[in-house]
């Protein structure tokens, strides 16, 4: 970048800075969120729920779908991105 350039894109900057963040925050949340030590964790809590009568089993089959079409996807993103 130029001198010029940088100067006439300087104004720019904090927006820039807030769209840098806000990838990066992205990028971690998604890394938790298909981590799949914690997508088994969740399931592990699920089921001691349901074992100790704090969810019904239908609550706890629908969570346990969505648990582990999240693993699956984790998965798939793993071997996508090697």
């Amino acid at each position: 970048m130029g001198l010029v350039s940088g100067l006439l894109t300087l104004p720019l900057a904090p927006a820039r800075g807030v769209g840098w963040l806000a990838e990066h925050v992205v990028e971690v949340g998604e890394r938790e969120y298909y981590d799949p030590a914690r997508i088994r964790a969740e399931l592990q809590a699920l089921a001691r729920a349901l074992e100790e009568g704090e969810i019904t089993p239908e609550e706890f089959d629908a969570e346990e779908d969505k648990l582990l079409d999240r693993l699956e996807e984790a998965q798939w993103r793993v071997s996508v991105t090697g």
